[in-house]
């Protein structure tokens, strides 16, 4: 297998110049009973245009991690930075695609699709255009004045791709953005993101319980301990395979040895996380 883990606290994009960085991160949420620490001393790069992909045991932190980089939530005490500026709360250099497509049914697809840049303020006549480019350019150019009802989960996730890069962010958030699907639209969906943000040239943090679809779309994939969260390890995926899709990457003869490094990591933390191994035979 070719590339391997690092085993560190801190995190390496390789040496170049982040798009996201969390240095020395605590995250400890309270209540009136008890506090609990979500994330201890993490810390994490990632290189402008790098897909990353996070896999770790339930209630590790993971989606915690998205919510920092995004401005939801600030840390207890660290540092978070995105594009070289400290994170204080939600900027325009992020976008954020959650779990389900949260597309409003009373909303036109074109007018799904424009809701970031209303909430902007930024809806132009150019930006209008722009929008529905996208949407012609991602297949749903005739769908632009269907409702989401109209439309299957695969084309639902692509219109709710088209409205978070319709504000432009530089970095990408994706809170499982494919778990929602069936395996067979799951494939099919992910060569179309895929194939969508390496077009656009962005960075993108993936969140994802499924170790071979971290593999199959990422540059790296890091490995989270049990709560509080931290970086555990991260491997550099090559794979030599002439068709760098998520699905010909799966071909490739390297596949199953980093699935099974990544599974017998896990799995050594106490938690079972992802698919079962059988699918490293795939």
């Amino acid at each position: 297998m070719s590339g391997g883990a690092n085993v560190a606290g801190v995190d390496d994009p390789g040496g170049r110049a982040s798009a996201i960085g969390l240095d020395r991160v605590w995250m400890i949420y309270h209540t009136r009973e008890a506090e609990t620490a979500a994330l201890a001393q993490m810390s994490l790069e990632v290189a402008p245009q790098e897909f990353v992909a996070v896999v770790g045991p339930s209630g590790c932190g993971k989606s915690t991690v998205l919510s920092l980089v995004a401005g939801l939530i600030k840390p207890t005490s660290g540092s978070v930075e995105v594009c070289g500026e400290t994170v204080t709360g939600p900027s325009g250099h992020v976008g954020y695609m959650l779990q389900q497509d949260c597309l409003y049914e009373w909303r036109t697809i074109l007018g799904n699709a424009l809701l970031g840049l209303e909430v902007q303020r930024a809806v132009t006549r150019e930006s209008v255009a722009v929008v529905r480019r996208m949407l012609n350019a991602y297949g749903l150019g005739e769908f632009e004045n269907h409702y989401p009802c109209h439309l299957s989960g695969g084309m639902r996730q692509r219109a709710a791709l088209v409205r978070t890069l319709a504000t432009r962010p530089d970095v990408l958030l994706l809170d499982e953005p494919l778990s929602a699907l069936d395996y067979q639209t799951r494939l099919e969906v992910s060569e179309d993101l895929y194939r969508i943000m390496r077009a656009e040239g962005l960075t993108v943090l993936m969140v994802t319980h499924d170790i071979s679809e971290a593999i199959a779309m990422s540059d790296r994939v890091l490995v989270m301990s049990r709560r509080p969260g931290r970086i555990k390890s991260s491997h550099k995926i090559n794979l030599t395979c002439e068709r760098q899709t998520p699905i010909g990457r799966r071909e490739a003869p390297e596949f199953r040895a980093y699935f099974n490094a990544i599974w017998k990591e896990l799995t050594a933390d106490g938690h079972a996380v992802g698919s079962a191994p059988a699918i490293a035979r795939t």
